[in-house]
């Protein structure tokens, strides 16, 4: 049975593979924090992420599928995903599992975070979007 948090993070990925921004936005803070895992720094705001996913989906298509989603102390949702990035050619740029980690609060989701692995996490572009 998932929880309220791990059904929100279901939807927000299933909106984000969808290219629905709107249906994804609408599950955020305004003040949501998020990475740009193509670009390194953060977006924080809902029209920061707006513009950050427009750009990103004209260099890449990202494919992000959750495999498990655990549930931790007050609020943090750590996912393992699978990422498959492909250039918009068809070309596979990175196939395999990184980490988020999602900090939720009043019901929408405040903060995402990468982990490059169980033990990593890094400010700078995700080694997904490393260009080849």
């Amino acid at each position: 049975m998932m929880t309220n948090m791990q059904k929100l993070i279901a939807r927000a990925y299933d909106a984000f593979n969808q290219r629905e921004i709107d249906a994804a936005l609408a599950l955020m803070s305004e003040n949501v924090s998020w990475p740009k895992a193509s670009e390194g720094g953060r977006a924080v705001g809902k029209e920061e992420i707006r513009s950050y996913w427009t750009r990103q989906w004209q260099e890449f298509n990202p494919h992000v599928e959750p495999v498990d989603i655990c549930d931790q102390e007050s609020g943090v949702t750590k996912v393992r995903v699978h990422q498959l990035v492909k250039s918009l050619e068809g070309e596979v740029l990175f196939d395999g599992e990184v980490f988020h980690v999602f900090i939720i609060a009043n019901g929408l989701i405040e903060r995402m975070d990468l982990m490059e692995s169980e033990a990593n996490s890094d400010s700078g572009p995700s080694t997904a979007f490393a260009r080849q």
